[in-house]
């Protein structure tokens, strides 16, 4: 499937939807995060959340002693409600992905709270790595 193809498949141009970006990078969904079935996460993100959220593998987000690390950026129905990108780390248990999708199912950043659960995953990346992302 072409870019366009899948971009035009998976988003509505008048609708723009939460994405939740999965480091996929030098420690993240590598054999240096043991007992974890990284495959099997993002596609579980994928499987669950592909009509309402683009999903993205991305590359490292400089953030390894958190690996695993999912953010979740809101809508802009979110942003406008004051929603930030929230980053989650340690991300390794079948549990917290299960928590992540029915957050974003709920609308996310901005418009649903987190499960209290997710305080724990939730971090503040580095002000470099926020800067250079431009997500703070």
């Amino acid at each position: 499937m072409s870019r366009r193809t899948r971009k035009a498949a998976t988003s509505a141009p008048d609708v723009p939807r939460p994405t939740v970006s999965v480091c996929r990078g030098c420690c993240c969904g590598t054999p240096k995060i043991p007992e974890v079935d990284h495959a099997g996460q993002l596609a579980s993100l994928r499987r669950s959340l592909g009509e309402i959220a683009a999903v993205r593998a991305v590359e490292c987000l400089d953030a390894c002693e958190q690996a695993n690390v999912i953010v979740v950026q809101p809508s802009a129905e979110g942003r406008r409600a004051g929603g930030r990108p929230v980053w989650l780390g340690l991300v390794n248990d079948p549990d917290a992905v299960a928590d992540i999708v029915a957050w974003v199912e709920a609308g996310g950043p901005g418009l649903a709270d987190a499960p209290d659960i997710l305080d724990l995953y939730t971090f503040r990346p580095s002000r470099r790595v926020q800067q250079e992302l431009g997500s703070s």
